[in-house]
């Protein structure tokens, strides 16, 4: 075997073995976009409005949410023995300063990314973690939604540290759901976007790219 193949043959290879450790979740494509479900907030005055662009760094979302909530659901299996940590690309150009998130008037996150474990027959019996992009907390800092304690508010970033910047967090979801729902979960059943200001009246902007699980 001559050398050019044996150096395509390592390349394909570690490829391959990227692929396998790396699951992709949304693609931030108009076709992608006209799929997802839509929820909307019940109470909610009107739609969270999103939109997809292009930069040098590939596909992202952006979300405008005036008083409004709603979110993009994606129901997907992700195996988390093999891809525990959720990696999030996001950026906050316009946050929500003063509101306590940890209150029901003051429950809005500019972007927020749902994980999300089926436990039971109906949506109310499911567990999730909710990573959020904070406006006013501390990074690290997590409590229960006021609306549900099968919800959980996690901070992965704030505004008081990265503003109008794209910053990527990475989170063990095997590890949090054991740790905020003493749960064993070896596989996700799905994923959801939402920026809100229901609760706020107010208006946020905020981008969402390259959201994916890995291996480490």
């Amino acid at each position: 075997m001559n050398l050019i193949i044996k150096i395509f043959l390592i390349w394909f290879t570690m490829i391959n073995i990227g692929f396998a450790n790396e699951m992709k979740v949304f693609d931030f494509t108009e076709a992608e976009l006209s799929g997802l479900e839509v929820r909307k907030i019940r109470g909610a005055d009107s739609k969270t409005v999103y939109t997809v662009g292009l930069d040098e760094k590939g596909n992202f979302l952006k979300a405008v949410a005036d008083n409004a909530a709603s979110g993009l659901g994606k129901e997907v299996k992700i195996d988390l023995n093999k891809t525990p940590f959720i990696n999030i690309t996001w950026k906050i150009e316009k946050d929500l300063p003063g509101i306590e998130e940890n209150t029901k008037k003051g429950h809005d996150f500019a972007a927020r990314v749902f994980v999300v474990k089926k436990t039971g027959a109906t949506l109310l019996s499911n567990r999730a973690i909710n990573y959020v992009y904070s406006s006013n907390r501390e990074i690290g800092s997590n409590s229960p939604s006021p609306y549900t304690k099968k919800s959980i508010d996690n901070v992965l970033s704030s505004t008081k540290y990265n503003f109008n910047e794209w910053v990527t967090v990475k989170a063990n979801v095997k590890e949090d759901f054991k740790k905020f729902h003493n749960l064993e979960v070896d596989e996700l059943d799905g994923l959801a976007i939402m920026s809100d200001t229901d609760n706020s009246k107010m208006k946020t902007v905020a981008y969402y790219q390259n959201i994916y699980f890995s291996a480490e």
